[in-house]
């Protein structure tokens, strides 16, 4: 594509499309080279949302890459290419500016397996990615977290470390080596990366090893030092990585830009809370979000000109702030906001969406849900924040003196300001028994009565096998499924709850603020007894030493008047006089210490329809939580080693990954999430813990598609190196060594081609063939995919190896691999297949039949 000749040939069924800049040329990168780019050169990346539920008018986004080593003229060019697909494209087009090694996450999110930063230019780059060719060496140092990179380093033991994973490929063979300081899920996301390059650039023909332990993995280090020659001296320690914490990300400024007297003027307007209201239509604003990413923001009314210029002014401006010329720059439109940027204002509203969307939700709220829709829609479940219909068994505890007391089913919605409580609910999805509980804390509990309750609900948690979804709740924040429980009994007395779930001895005059339509979203809670308290839109109840009072507001409804009449029943019983607003008796204003103005407008519900889920991965740097998001999320974005953070604004959803080893950290960090958002958060946003395997469909719903069984046969990273790499007591790896020149590192021992003899290992014969693995037996974590054989010569009596226990076993037998050592035709008569068919299959099927016929 040459500028100015409209835009390039897309094809509509692909969300995603990438062009490498070559002569001052778009040129189309083909769809099994995405992920590698190369450092001399600038790419464009269109990413069009093609997902079922992608919201409405979500807008494109529009990315050009920068390579480390390219030119100045590539680099114009790159900007005139975007600038044309922009105007092409139209408004709802989000752009963004990207440097090597500096990505967005939203960049970082196509790529799930992750991205190779390739050395070479034009040469190299015309045939981009070619599958099956072998005549390869090159050594890729692979970093990161969710997102992976893989960098081309120098082919020398000078380039590891002893925190990242290096990948020695050789065409044939591909060996990952792991560094004595890399994480399990580091070292499970570099396989990932590994396998893919496999699969894309050698036809899935390539040999995988793995070395995690260089003393047991000898023979896979035998072929690392043919290569890069003897190591020498220890290996370099990590580079530390630096990340940019969620403190950091909370410092937000915006400038408003314009022109005066043809100079640029950037004044700074405000700082956070940002607010909607101070971007207007005709005006052109910058957003600096700590300096770790520039937002531009566009009026729809704003010139043609300063639309142009966005890239230019937004690098101008952060030269003028000393930023890293690395830093991301994303163009936003009026009306096309993305996800990010519109989290970083406290509220932000569609108006066009706005009344509709608040009474669509108003209707569906007031309509009892029906429990099988729920589970069949978890997206509607999601949406009213409703596992079920709210029809299973609750049980409530009150802590007390540091222990967990039973609170009667009678007075199960009589909670007290001043105390804590734990409510678990258990109910019925899909056949199975599910387990939620509430950890609810009143607004006057003490530092130590919390810590209890989280203590509590530890034990209750381990009680149930870690099959619980634990729910912190804040008084005045409970959300509609734990008023719905409580069927719409739900009554907050001020005070502490006694030794017999009683409150202390109350005062002679109170007043209780009655909310709610209907059993499923009706509280009462006890609030100070002053006028200054009514509002004209609610109903109150009114308790003296004489009559009490129910006082109907102007605008309160006949649902509203109908719940509170069944609702005041706990409270007053049934003397009681109804008031209506205008009407009240002189003792009515006495009881309150007399008139006093009070609200008489309606407190409409947040809006929230313009805010879209985030996820994020979570970890901790120094002490500082940071989160890496993952945009256009799905169900494969939850890892087992992971701990991730769904924010759906209305609450705050954590997932803990079986093998993740912060989980402890988890809540802590939700709150320090909300703590500094940019948009100040309340801190009394509800937070949901949820573990692998037990996930609700108020999580689930949020997700596109959703798999319950997903994880039901996963393998971890020992597994998949253990089994699936072919941990097999014996190994034949085939290398092609004719015509393969290995050189060895300058530092590490002198150049030049290596022999059949240098890789020879344990083998005799053949010089085209490397036999590595360890002896019958044994296991190594150096691993291959291969045909696997039979671990002695010859075979053992069925007799001798079916169930019997390791012990038991004749010498030399290795306990995990009793199958090998049957004859064909044995292997044949008891699993009714080969050899060769049994370990093609997946490692799990291996285990399960081998347990059928007493062989595991």
């Amino acid at each position: 594509m040459d500028i100015g000749k409209g835009l390039p040939a897309t094809e509509s069924h692909r969300d995603l499309h990438i062009w490498i800049i070559e002569n001052l040329r778009m040129v189309p990168v083909p769809e099994r080279a995405y992920g590698n780019f190369f450092e001399d050169h600038c790419y464009i990346v269109l990413h069009v949302p093609q997902s079922l539920k992608a919201v409405k008018g979500a807008p494109s986004d529009l990315h050009y890459w920068v390579g480390k080593e390219a030119g100045v003229e590539a680099q114009g060019a790159a900007g005139a290419f975007v600038q044309h697909m922009q105007e092409a494209l139209g408004a709802t087009t989000v752009q963004h500016r990207e440097a090597q090694g500096h990505e967005s996450d939203c960049f970082r999110s196509y790529f799930r397996r992750g991205i190779i930063y390739r050395q070479g230019g034009l040469a190299s780059a015309l045939r981009h990615v070619e599958t099956n060719v072998y005549n390869i060496q090159r050594l890729l140092r692979i970093q990161g977290r969710k997102h992976v990179s893989a960098t081309e380093v120098e082919l020398s033991w000078n380039s590891f470390n002893k925190g990242d994973i290096f990948l020695l490929d050789l065409g044939k063979v591909m060996i990952q080596w792991n560094g004595p300081e890399a994480s399990i899920s580091e070292k499970a996301r570099g396989l990932a990366l590994t396998c893919s390059l496999q699969d894309r650039e050698r036809g899935g023909r390539a040999q995988i090893g793995v070395v995690d332990d260089e003393v047991e993995a000898t023979d896979l280090m035998q072929v690392m030092e043919a290569v890069l020659g003897c190591r020498v001296g220890n290996l370099h320690a990590t580079m530390p990585t630096k990340s940019i914490s969620q403190l950091q990300k909370a410092s937000v400024r915006l400038y408003h830009v314009c022109e005066k007297d043809e100079d640029l003027v950037i004044q700074e307007l405000a700082t956070c809370p940002l607010t909607q209201d101070l971007l207007q239509e005709e005006d052109y604003y910058i957003l600096d979000q700590g300096g770790s990413k520039i937002y531009v923001w566009q009026g729809r009314m704003s010139g043609l000109q300063e639309k142009k210029a966005a890239f230019s002014r937004a690098l101008a401006f952060i030269q003028a702030k000393g930023y890293p010329t690395y830093t991301n720059v994303e163009v936003v439109n009026d009306g096309a906001e993305s996800a990010a940027f519109k989290q970083l204002f406290q509220t932000w509203s569609t108006n066009q969406r706005r009344n509709k969307n608040l009474d669509g939700m108003s209707k569906l709220i007031r309509v009892r849900p029906d429990v099988g829709k729920l589970h069949s829609q978890p997206e509607l479940a999601a949406q009213l924040r409703m596992v079920d219909d709210a029809s299973g068994k609750v049980e409530v505890w009150c802590i007390q003196d540091l222990r967990r007391q039973p609170v009667d089913p009678k007075h199960h919605g009589q909670l007290y300001a001043g105390s804590c409580y734990l409510v678990l609910y258990t109910y019925q999805k899909m056949g199975r028994v599910q387990y939620l509980l509430y950890l609810w804390q009143g607004h006057q509990a003490t530092t130590r009565e919390i810590s209890t309750l989280n203590c509590h609900a530890e034990q209750l948690d381990l009680m149930y096998r870690g099959a619980l979804v634990r729910e912190h709740v804040t008084m005045g924040s409970e959300p509609p499924h734990f008023l719905a429980i409580l069927q719409g009994q739900l009554v907050v007395f001020q005070g502490h709850a006694g030794h017999d779930g009683k409150g202390q001895p109350a005062p002679a005059t109170r007043l209780f603020h009655v909310q709610g339509t209907d059993s499923y979203n009706t509280k009462t809670v006890e609030v100070t007894a002053r006028a200054s308290a009514l509002r004209s839109t609610d109903i109150f109840l009114l308790v003296t030493a004489g009559p009490c009072y129910l006082w109907f507001g102007k605008g309160c409804s006949g649902d509203q008047r109908e719940m509170a009449r069944t609702v005041v029943t706990a409270i007053s019983g049934e003397n009681k006089e109804t008031v209506l607003e205008g009407q009240e008796p002189p003792h009515f204003w006495e009881a309150l210490g007399g008139r006093a103005p009070y609200p008489s407008n309606k407190r409409l519900p947040e809006d929230v329809s313009s805010f879209q889920p985030r996820l994020f991965e979570c970890s901790s740097q120094m002490g500082h939580l940071v989160l890496t998001e993952v945009v256009f999320f799905s169900q494969e974005d939850l890892d087992k080693y992971d701990i991730m953070l769904l924010d759906t604004w209305q609450e705050i959803f954590l997932w803990l990954g079986e093998a993740a080893s912060e989980w402890k950290e988890a809540v802590a960090w939700g709150r320090e999430y909300l703590k500094t958002h940019p948009a100040t958060r309340s801190p009394a946003t509800p937070i949901v813990v949820i573990k692998q395997g037990h996930e609700p469909p108020t999580f689930t719903g949020w997700f596109l598609t959703w798999d319950p069984y997903k994880w039901t046969n996963n393998q971890s990273y020992e597994e998949v190196v253990d089994g699936t790499l072919g941990a097999k007591p014996a190994i034949v790896i085939t290398a092609e060594l004719d015509n393969l020149q290995l050189s060895r590192g300058p530092s590490n021992g002198s150049a030049g081609p290596l022999t059949p003899r240098a890789l020879k290992g344990s083998q005799e014969g053949s010089g085209n063939e490397l036999q590595l693995g360890p002896k019958a037996g044994g296991t190594s974590t150096g691993s291959f995919h291969s045909s696997p054989r039979p671990p002695t010569s010859g075979s053992l009596p069925r007799e001798q190896l079916m169930h019997q226990a390791a012990e038991d076993l004749p010498e030399g037998v290795d306990p995990a691999h009793k199958e090998f050592y049957l004859s064909d035709s044995d292997f044949q008569d008891i699993f009714g297949k080969s050899k060769e068919e049994f370990y093609s299959m997946a490692k799990w099927r291996q285990q399960q039949e081998k347990k059928q016929f007493g062989l595991f």
